[in-house]
């Protein structure tokens, strides 16, 4: 049986720094408040010439190098992001061309919002496991910044942008253990962008930005996150204290600590990156896993929790030996 492990992280963050302090002259709001409320202290923004693609490639880069692939080795690339260049192409097909990959392999896009990177890891995973190629590319990456009312001191605060990737080769020792995905869309409209593309163009441009019910989001998180830890410990029969990491999706970090003390484990060893980068939707936990990669945190043989939640809702958890 084949399965897949992690063989490369990589992460790319837009030059732009956006504080609480500057955010105090766009919005009522405080510096003090959206530290409380969520723990984000600065954000990146994508600048004006800046898309999705262009955080994707680099990120993709970043991972590939580490890896040691080259464009000839890359079987499959998925990208999750809500915040396409384009209606079409999908940003993957814009990313294999610009990274040369010409083997003709397939490329797609993922939309589960803030759970797309763990969707994106599992459909990776569960194709190398078919044998459907040997190596995969998994980019998490958003301009989320676009889809913004900046008028909105609820939902303007909370977001940044950034890209970050994974490269998954076949190998004979479990590195993915298991995901877990779900979703429930009764509740789309706690947390959504009311218009798109099919519901008319002018309606589009009024109303294209997220909108949320921050209470009633941070409840059925804090709930589905915990029902999917209890379901990953159990289907893969280990105990909270086998876990040497939680890489958790970076929206609020009063959730990431609920996640925490359900897994009875110290703030130490959950990878935190809320307060720099915000919540940057499908990128969050592949930058923050690429993060600790690379400042020495997280090494090789470790067991790593990875758990997102989003909008639809959509929330899933994949465990990892890296």
């Amino acid at each position: 049986m084949k399965y897949s492990r992690i063989a490369g992280t990589g992460s790319y963050l837009p030059q732009r720094v956006l504080t609480n302090a500057e955010l105090e002259t766009m919005v009522d709001t405080s510096d003090q408040w959206i530290r409380e409320r969520t723990g984000i202290e600065r954000r990146h923004i994508a600048g004006e010439s800046e898309t999705t693609a262009d955080l994707a490639e680099a990120a993709a880069r970043n991972a590939m190098d580490m890896a040691g692939v080259t464009a000839k080795d890359i079987d499959l690339v998925i990208v999750a992001t809500t915040t396409a260049d384009c209606v079409f192409p999908s940003v993957a097909c814009l990313l294999q061309n610009r990274l040369g990959i010409t083997n003709s392999s397939p490329a797609f896009d993922v939309q589960a919002v803030c759970a797309g990177f763990v969707y994106a890891l599992g459909i990776a995973n569960s194709m190398l496991r078919a044998g459907s190629g040997q190596t995969v590319l998994v980019i998490g990456a958003e301009t989320f910044s676009r889809i913004l009312n900046w008028e909105d001191r609820n939902t303007c605060v909370l977001f940044g942008d950034g890209a970050g990737a994974v490269v998954l080769k076949a190998s004979d020792e479990p590195g993915i253990h298991s995901t877990h995905l779900h979703a429930d869309g009764r509740y789309s409209e706690l947390l959504h962008v009311p218009e798109g593309v099919s519901r008319g163009y002018a309606e589009m441009q009024q109303q294209a930005y997220v909108q949320m019910r921050g209470s009633e989001v941070f409840k059925m998180a804090v709930s589905k996150l915990s029902e999917v830890v209890d379901e990953t410990l159990q289907a893969n029969n280990i105990e909270k204290s086998d876990l040497d990491w939680l890489v958790p999706h970076q929206a609020n970090l009063r959730i990431i600590k609920a996640t925490a003390r359900k897994l009875s484990m110290s703030m130490d060893n959950v990878v935190v990156t809320v307060q720099d980068h915000g919540n940057t939707s499908a990128a969050s936990i592949p930058m923050a896993l690429d993060v600790a990669v690379r400042d020495g945190r997280i090494k090789p043989g470790e067991k790593l929790l990875l758990e997102g939640f989003g909008g639809g809702f959509t929330w899933g958890s994949a465990l990892v030996t890296f």
